[in-house]
């Protein structure tokens, strides 16, 4: 590690942002080969402005870097309410070709949802690691609830599904690694399961649910009042699924049916998982060049620069490409979690923790949803699909990353 503070004297890992930076170099690649279609579409030519994107976002990176931790600590509370001021902004004046989730400037827009997360992870940080024991009880664990209910409603309202989505990784990921009693956090997102299962429309299933919950409460004999609560929340999340089913937006619901069976709407919601896995599966093992894919460039495969890079990776790059593709992101987690794990308990190890599993949920959430594996919930691929905002936030908790290896 002395070796590699060294190098320049800007990094503590080298080779981590080395590989961050061919992996979004790599993702510029693959967004103007995606723009390479008959007829040119809106993603030609998007690959300049994420190359732009990725300059501005090392720039934010080695500033980031350089910025001690005691510092982003204090800036902590200023950083989340910023960032919750602009959620509420966004749903007064902002826009989206299906959500209100960008603000515009002008050709500049931004999606504030990336920054709450970001917001959210520290001030969840901040209050859990200047704990001296971690919380033993529900009771106990309202602060950090409400600090992560607030970005998760308001992007909920937007109504962004997938984002909101992440804040409940994030409050997992942060209590999991601030020691929280792990049956502790069972009870905490039982209700959450309970309401995907009610989602499924599957009764049989959660009623198979709500008996190994009761099973599980019966043997473990939490305090009455957190027993009660877990029971009476779990029934309520059960009994709201439709209720919220109804509230969903017309595309999401279709996203989410389709998910079981492509095969209801061919021609409208299940089109994109059909064409997905027609263009990875057309790659066989040596792909079918870059900037050759049919799929791709006949503009068959929708939101192909975004949602569905990874299916243009499949295409021309084929599984040899798509396994060096995940043996880069192998290495770029392990290396990022290891950092965590060599951190002295505290804020920043609980920020790389999160940052991590973040990141790692939205590679599985948007490979999984390209194969038929997950519901399409428009999270991007880190580092390789389009959009500058989500970039930038991922190599500005880079350098936060590359700030705690240096402090350790």
């Amino acid at each position: 590690m002395k070796s590699g503070r060294k190098v320049l004297g800007l990094v503590a890992d080298p080779g981590l942002l080395a590989v961050a930076l061919l992996l979004a170099v790599l993702g510029v690649a693959m967004i103007y080969s995606a723009g390479q279609v008959d007829p040119p579409s809106v993603a030609t030519g998007l690959w300049r402005r994420q190359a732009v994107w990725l300059a501005v976002s090392l720039t934010a990176f080695f500033f980031t870097s350089r910025v001690p931790l005691r510092w982003l600590e204090w800036a902590t509370p200023w950083i989340y309410g910023i960032s919750m001021v602009l959620l509420v902004l966004v749903l007064v004046v902002g826009g989206g070709p299906t959500t209100r989730s960008w603000l515009r400037f002008g050709s500049f827009s931004f999606q504030p949802a990336e920054l709450a997360k970001l917001g959210t992870i520290l001030i969840l940080a901040r209050h859990l690691g200047g704990k001296r024991e971690p919380e033993g009880t529900l009771w106990k664990l309202w602060q950090p609830l409400l600090m992560v209910l607030g970005p998760f409603v308001l992007v909920l309202a937007q109504p962004d599904l997938g984002s909101a989505l992440t804040f409940a990784v994030i409050l997992g990921s942060a209590l999991f690694w601030a020691g929280l009693p792990l049956f502790t956090i069972f009870m905490l997102v039982s209700p959450g399961v309970s309401l995907i299962l009610g989602f499924s429309g599957m009764g049989m299933v959660w009623g198979i649910w709500f008996i190994a919950v009761l099973a599980l409460l019966y043997l473990r004999r939490p305090f009455l009042s957190e027993a009660a609560a877990v029971i009476l929340t779990n029934v309520a999340a059960g009994a709201m699924a439709v209720p919220l089913w109804n509230n969903l937006a017309p595309y999401q619901q279709k996203r989410l049916l389709v998910f079981l069976n492509p095969e209801i709407d061919p021609q409208g919601a299940g089109w994109h998982l059909i064409q997905s896995r027609v263009a990875i599966g057309s790659g066989g093992w040596l792909g079918q060049g870059f900037g050759g894919g049919p799929q791709k460039r006949l503009a068959f495969l929708p939101e192909q620069h975004t949602d569905f890079i990874f299916s243009v990776v499949g295409e021309e790059l084929g599984l040899l490409g798509v396994l060096i593709f995940l043996g880069l992101f192998a290495w770029f987690f392990q290396r990022v979690l290891r950092t965590a794990i060599d951190t002295p308990a505290g804020f920043g190890s609980i920020v790389v923790f999160c940052l991590v599993s973040v990141w790692f949920s939205h590679l599985v959430i948007n490979i999984g949803m390209t194969v038929g594996l997950m519901p399409i919930t428009g999270l991007p691929l880190p580092f390789v699909s389009y959009g500058g905002s989500f970039l930038l936030t991922v190599f500005v908790g880079l350098g936060i990353v590359e700030r705690v290896a240096l402090e350790r």
